[in-house]
C-alpha cells in the first residue's frame, strides 16, 4: 500500500494552542498494562509525548484487570497535560464465558506448551488476546470515543509528528491504520480459517465485493496466507469495531472457542476482518510513525521524513 500522508498539514489556526484547537477528532490513546509495567510505560509516554502529544493533548485511557495503584496513577498523570482515566476491566471481560470447557483449555494449554508454542501454556495472554479481540472498545470509559490509538509499554516512537493522524483518518475516511506487517505462528490458530470461512458463509450480506481479501488470502479466500497488521500498533475507527459486520465476526469466534482451545491472537482476528470488512481505500500505512515494538522496528526509509527521525532505515522490518 502506498502511503498518502499530505507533505505537510497545519493546524487552522497556528496561535491557538493545539488543544484547544476544535478540529481535533475525537480520540484517545488507549493501554491495556500492569502496575508492573510502569517504568516501561513511562519510558514510552515521554516519547509518545515528545514526539506528538504535547503538541495535542489527546487523552490517555489505561485499562487492567487489576485495580491501579496510587502511584501508578500518580507517576502517569505527571507524564502529560492531557486527560488520563483509568478503567478495570469486567470480570467477564477477562474469564471463561459460559460455553467453554475449562477442562479441555487446560489440557490445550499444556499440549501447546509442551511443544514449545510461543505463550501457548498462557492463560492470562489468551484472555488478553480475546479482551482486545472483542471488548476493549465497549469499555464504558471508550464509549464517547470515535478513534482509538493503540500504545502498549515500552514501545518507542523515533520520529516527530507534526500533524494529528487522528484527523487525518478522520478526513480521509480511514478505519484502520498500522506500521507493521508479520507472518502469523500458524499452529496458533489451526482453526480460525475454517471458522472464518464458515461465518462468510453464513453472514453473506457483511462481506462486500471489493475488500482487502487479497491481504489475507493468496488464493481468493481458500485459506489463509498469515499475514497480519502488528496490532501492538494500531490507529483505528471505533465505529468499524463496533459494526454490525465486526460485532458478528467476534461473537462467531467466540462461540467457535479458539481464543480458550487455541491460541487465537487480536492480531490475526483484526488482521482478517480489517480483509473481510474494508476496501483498500480505508486502510492506511503509516510510513512517517518511527516505531518499535521488541524485536522489530519501523523506520521511515524516505530522506526526507528521515530528518525528523533518530533510527536506521537500514534496520527497518521488511526492507528490501
Amino acid at each position: 500500500m502506498q502511503s498518502d500522508v499530505p507533505a505537510q498539514i497545519h493546524l487552522s489556526d497556528p496561535i491557538i494552542p493545539p488543544w484547544e484547537n476544535k478540529t481535533r477528532a475525537n480520540a484517545a490513546f488507549v493501554i491495556l498494562t500492569r502496575n508492573s509495567e510502569l517504568d516501561a510505560l513511562r519510558k514510552t509516554i515521554q516519547q509518545l509525548e515528545a514526539r506528538f502529544n504535547s503538541k495535542f493533548n489527546y487523552p490517555y485511557i489505561f485499562l487492567n484487570d487489576e485495580e491501579f495503584t496510587e502511584e501508578f496513577r500518580e507517576l502517569t498523570m505527571s507524564m502529560t497535560n492531557a486527560k488520563t482515566e483509568y478503567g478495570l476491566i469486567p470480570k467477564e471481560h477477562w474469564s471463561f464465558p459460559d460455553w467453554i470447557d475449562v477442562k479441555k483449555a487446560a489440557e490445550e494449554r499444556r499440549k501447546m506448551g509442551e511443544q514449545g508454542i510461543i505463550y501457548g501454556d498462557s492463560l492470562s495472554y489468551r484472555h488478553m488476546c480475546r479482551f482486545n479481540s472483542g471488548f476493549f472498545y465497549r469499555h464504558p470509559l471508550l464509549l464517547g470515543y470515535d478513534y482509538y490509538w493503540r500504545v502498549e509499554p515500552g514501545v518507542d516512537f523515533f520520529c516527530d509528528i507534526d500533524y494529528d493522524p487522528f484527523l487525518f483518518m478522520q478526513e480521509n475516511n480511514k478505519k484502520y491504520g498500522w506500521t507493521i506487517a508479520l507472518i502469523e505462528f500458524e499452529s496458533t490458530i489451526p482453526t480460525l480459517w475454517k471458522t472464518t470461512l464458515n461465518f462468510m458463509k453464513e453472514y453473506p450480506q457483511h462481506i462486500p465485493k471489493n475488500n482487502l481479501m487479497n491481504f489475507v488470502s493468496d488464493n481468493g479466500g481458500r485459506t489463509y496466507n498469515l499475514c497480519h497488521f502488528w496490532s501492538n500498533f494500531e490507529i483505528a475507527d471505533l465505529n468499524f469495531l463496533r459494526s454490525p459486520a465486526y460485532s458478528d465476526y467476534f461473537n462467531y469466534l467466540d462461540k467457535a472457542g479458539g481464543f480458550f482451545y487455541e491460541r487465537w491472537g487480536d492480531a490475526p482476528v483484526h488482521s482478517i476482518a480489517v480483509g473481510m470488512f474494508l476496501n483498500k481505500s480505508e486502510v492506511h500505512f503509516f510510513d512517517d510513525i518511527g516505531y518499535r515494538h521488541d524485536p522489530f522496528n519501523h523506520c521511515p526509509t524516505r530522506h526526507e521524513l528521515q530528518k525528523k527521525c533518530h533510527c536506521n532505515a537500514d534496520d527497518s522490518f521488511g526492507k528490501i
